[in-house]
């Protein structure tokens, strides 16, 4: 059986990008564990005259129109967005692996029906989806995060698919058949295993598009209720005030940006490797 993912030593620190990437990831998972390690401001907590501040030594990322220090509102909302992306990418890598799994597995009729429902899903954009989906299931941070995992499990199961029919015609499976493995045997410790890197890749990946899709839903008010902190709804809510405090939308917009764009670095720099 081969490594999932064949990482050579090194790996990360000869690509600078690669390395920053993974700090911005690593920062951002230290503010969702310990917020209270970056920040001393409460998140729900504003100072009427210090309102509207402009970033400063004091507000990294100024403050808002009640007085709420912006920082520390994008540092302790990062828990919340992570949680929701890290579930909705459980949900798609689950159900999806399980679909695309069966399907290359078993083959025939129940290939088809499923491969043609997914089909189906992969016609709609995902986003356009989960808005479908969520508005269904109410408002809420982890039902977003359902919603937005449902919506994404159609590409884990056509790439599942793609690389069990791969792997079920290696000689190892063939073998292991030959040797009176039971077809369940066979599915659980060589097809399995030898399929995975490519769907973990993607899972990587799908945690990028994940952050930015919940984000995208709570800004138009799908997710959590203010006043809590959370990404999207702190962008929404400096809508109003761009042209006056355009650190309230500009700053938590870029954090997100930035946690998008390092997944996907991740995930090409993991896919390059494997290949």
């Amino acid at each position: 059986m081969v490594d999932v993912l064949a990482v050579r030593p090194g790996f990360v620190l000869r690509r600078p990008g690669l390395v920053l990437s993974t700090v911005v990831l690593l920062l951002v998972i230290a503010w969702a564990l310990a917020p209270s390690l970056f920040t001393r401001y409460d998140p729900l907590a504003g100072v009427p005259r210090e309102k509207l501040r402009a970033p400063s030594a004091a507000h990294l990322f100024g403050t808002d129109e009640t007085g709420r220090d912006v920082f520390a509102r994008v540092v302790h909302g990062a828990g919340l967005s992570l949680q929701a992306a890290v579930s909705a990418v459980l949900v798609a890598l689950v159900v999806g692996s399980v679909l695309g799994l069966v399907a290359g597995a078993r083959g025939g009729w129940l290939d088809s029906v499923l491969m043609r429902v997914m089909d189906v899903f992969l016609a709609v954009p995902p986003i356009l989806l989960s808005l479908a989906l969520v508005t269904a299931l109410g408002f809420g941070t982890m039902k977003v995060a359902i919603a937005v995992g449902v919506a994404n499990v159609a590409h884990f199961a056509r790439l599942m698919r793609a690389e069990v029919l791969r792997v079920r015609t290696g000689v190892y499976v063939e073998a292991a058949r030959a040797g009176g493995v039971r077809w369940f045997g066979v599915l659980t410790r060589h097809i399995l295993p030898n399929s995975a890197g490519p769907v973990l890749v993607l899972a990587v990946l799908t945690f990028g598009t994940a952050v930015l899709e919940i984000s995208a839903l709570s800004f138009l008010g799908y997710g959590a209720a203010p006043p809590t902190p959370e990404w999207g709804s702190l962008v929404a809510g400096g809508r109003s005030f761009l042209a006056s405090a355009w650190w309230m939308t500009t700053l938590p917009g870029l954090v997100i940006a930035a946690v998008v764009l390092s997944a996907n670095r991740i995930s090409r720099a993991l896919e390059g490797e494997r290949l």
